[in-house]
C-alpha cells in the first residue's frame, strides 16, 4: 500500500502555507492530520471552515462526540488528540475513558455517548429508543442535526488517519 508522509509547509499550496502559519500561531504547531489534509489544495480550508462552524453543541459535548466516534472507528490519532482537547475542556481522565467505553455518570452525557455510538456503528440508523432518550434529556431536533454534522466531521478525520496512518503527534490515548 502507498505510504504517506506528512507534507511540510514548503510542499503545500500557498493558500495552505498561510493556514499552516495561522495554525502555528494559534496552536504552536500544525497537527500532522491537518497537514495531511493539505495534500488537497482546497481541503484544509474547507475542512477548517466546516469544523469551526457554529453549532448548538457545547465544546464539551463536541469532545464527547469526537471521542466516541473515534473509538467506534478505531482511530488512535483522534482518540489521542481529543483526549488532550477533552482535558482542556475540563474533563478528567476517568470521564474521558468512560466516554470511550460508551458510558458516563452524567445522565445527559451518557445519552449523548450512547446515541453517538449507535449512529456511528449503524451508519445513521439509530435505535428509536436512543433517539427518544436523547430528546427526553432536553436535546432538540436542531441538536440532533448538529450531532450528525459533528459525527460526520470526526468520521472524515478518522477515515483519513486510518487510511494514511501518519504519525500521531499527541500523547497516546490510553488503551481500553
Amino acid at each position: 500500500m502507498t505510504t504517506f508522509s506528512v507534507p511540510t509547509k514548503e510542499q503545500v499550496a500557498p493558500a495552505n502555507q498561510e493556514i499552516f502559519n495561522n495554525l502555528e500561531k494559534a496552536l504552536g504547531f500544525v497537527p500532522n492530520l491537518y497537514a495531511t489534509i493539505a495534500y488537497s489544495n482546497n481541503g484544509l480550508s474547507r475542512y477548517l471552515a466546516y469544523q469551526n462552524a457554529k453549532t448548538t453543541l457545547s465544546n464539551k459535548e463536541k469532545e464527547v462526540v469526537n471521542l466516541v466516534v473515534s473509538q467506534v472507528n478505531g482511530c488512535l490519532y483522534c482518540q489521542s488528540a481529543h483526549t488532550v482537547l477533552g482535558k482542556m475542556n475540563g474533563f478528567t481522565d476517568e470521564q474521558l475513558i468512560e466516554f470511550r467505553k460508551g458510558t458516563s455518570h452524567d445522565a445527559k452525557l451518557k445519552t449523548l455517548v450512547q446515541l453517538t455510538a449507535d449512529i456511528t456503528q449503524n451508519k445513521g440508523r439509530a435505535s428509536a429508543e436512543l433517539v427518544d432518550a436523547y430528546f427526553a434529556q432536553g436535546y432538540t431536533k436542531e441538536n440532533l442535526v448538529d450531532l450528525i454534522l459533528q459525527i460526520s466531521d470526526k468520521t472524515a478525520m478518522n477515515y483519513l488517519h486510518n487510511l494514511t496512518q501518519i504519525p500521531i503527534d499527541f500523547p497516546l490515548a490510553p488503551s481500553l
